[in-house]
C-alpha cells in the first residue's frame, strides 16, 4: 500500500481558528457544579483526538458559503455525540486504553463512566436546541440513534465467525458513515442549499465515513501499538470480526488462518507468535490488500460529489481529507 498525505494541520489550516473555537465551545457546555463532569470532560478532550467530525462540518459549512457562528456550536455538539459514543464503546469493549491513554471506565469506573456518556448525550441536544432548526436537530437525533442501532447490530454479531460482508457494512455505515454524513449535510443546511448539493455533501461523508472506519479496522492489523493507542489484534480478541478476516474466511486454503480467527473467538486471547502467523496467512491471501482496495474505493466515491461545488480552500481541503484517511498509520 502506497501512502503519502498531506498532514492533518494543513489539511484544517483553513478552519484551524473554528476549530480553536469548537473546543472552547466544548469546554464551556462541559462545565458543571458537578466537578467530575468538566474533570472527565478535559481528560477526553486532551487526549489527542483527531476533530475530524466537526472539522467536516466547518468545511462543509464554508463551501457551502455559510458564515455565521452557528457552525461552531453544531461542530461542539457533534464532538460531544461522538464522545459519549467513545466512552460507552470502551465499556461495551472492555478496552483499558483509549488513544494511548487509560480509558474513562479504566480510571473512574463503569458507573461513573456509563452516566457520563448519557450526560453528554442529552448535552448535545440541549446544546443543539439553542437554535431553532428543528431540521437539523432530526438529522442529529437520526445519526444518533443509527449509531446506537448499530453498536446493538454489532453486539448481536459479536463472536460470529462467519459475520457476512454486507452484515459487516451494515454495522459501518450505522456506527460510523452516519455521522460523517450527518456532519457534512448539516453544514449545507446551514445556508440552505439546494438538494442536490445537500445530497453531494451527505454522499461526500457518507463514504468518507465508510473508509474512514475501515482504514480504522485495519490498523488492528497494520498499526504500531503505540501509535495506535491501543493493544493489537484487540479488536478480534473482543470477537469482532472485521473486513480482512472476512475476506480470509472465503478462500479454501486458508484453514490455518480460519482455525486461528476461530480460537482467538473462543478463548478471547493470542500470544504473538500466533498472531504473527494470522498475518502472514491475510498477507498470502491478499485479505489486507482486499480491505484496502475497499477503502480506496470509497474514499474515491467521497471526492466524486465535491466537484459540484466550485473550486475553493475548503473544497481542496475536504477532497485532501479522504487521502488522509488511506494513509492513517493511528
Amino acid at each position: 500500500m502506497e501512502k503519502s498525505s498531506p498532514a492533518l494541520s494543513q489539511i484544517f489550516e483553513p478552519i484551524r481558528a473554528d476549530l480553536e473555537r469548537v473546543d472552547q465551545e466544548f469546554a464551556r457546555h462541559v462545565q458543571s457544579k458537578v466537578q467530575l463532569i468538566p474533570q472527565i470532560g478535559q481528560y477526553i478532550q486532551t487526549s489527542g483526538g483527531k476533530r475530524i467530525r466537526p472539522a467536516v462540518l466547518l468545511m462543509a459549512s464554508r463551501l457551502a458559503g455559510y458564515q455565521g457562528d452557528r457552525a461552531i456550536l453544531y461542530a461542539a455538539v457533534v464532538e460531544f455525540v461522538h464522545t459519549a459514543t467513545l466512552v460507552h464503546d470502551d465499556i461495551i469493549d472492555d478496552s483499558d486504553l483509549r488513544r494511548g491513554r487509560l480509558a474513562v471506565h479504566s480510571r473512574w469506573g463503569n458507573d461513573i463512566t456509563v452516566l457520563l456518556g448519557d450526560y453528554l448525550y442529552i448535552k448535545s441536544m440541549a446544546m443543539a436546541l439553542m437554535h431553532d432548526e428543528l431540521e437539523i436537530i432530526r438529522v442529529l437525533c437520526d445519526v444518533t440513534l443509527r449509531m446506537i442501532e448499530g453498536e446493538l447490530y454489532q453486539l448481536t454479531k459479536n463472536g460470529d465467525a462467519g459475520i457476512t460482508e454486507d452484515e459487516h457494512f451494515d454495522i459501518v455505515r450505522r456506527k460510523t458513515a452516519h455521522l460523517f454524513a450527518g456532519c457534512a449535510q448539516i453544514g449545507g443546511m446551514l445556508n440552505r442549499v439546494p438538494a442536490d448539493l445537500a445530497q453531494a455533501l451527505w454522499e461526500y461523508g457518507f463514504n468518507l465515513g465508510m473508509a474512514f472506519q475501515i482504514v480504522d479496522d485495519l490498523l488492528d492489523f497494520t498499526g504500531d501499538t503505540e501509535a495506535v493507542g491501543k493493544p493489537i489484534g484487540s479488536d478480534l480478541r473482543e470477537g469482532k470480526v472485521t473486513l480482512p478476516l472476512i475476506h480470509l474466511q472465503q478462500h479454501e486454503h486458508a484453514g490455518r488462518g480460519v482455525e486461528i480467527i476461530r480460537d482467538v473467538i473462543t478463548s478471547r486471547s493470542v500470544t504473538p507468535e500466533i498472531w504473527h502467523e494470522l498475518l502472514r496467512s491475510l498477507t498470502e491471501h491478499a485479505s489486507i490488500d482486499y480491505a484496502y482496495r475497499r477503502a480506496v474505493e470509497f474514499a474515491e466515491r467521497a471526492k466524486k460529489p465535491l466537484y459540484a461545488f466550485p473550486p475553493s480552500a475548503e473544497r481542496d481541503a475536504l477532497l485532501a481529507l479522504p487521502d488522509y484517511v488511506l494513509a492513517r498509520d493511528r
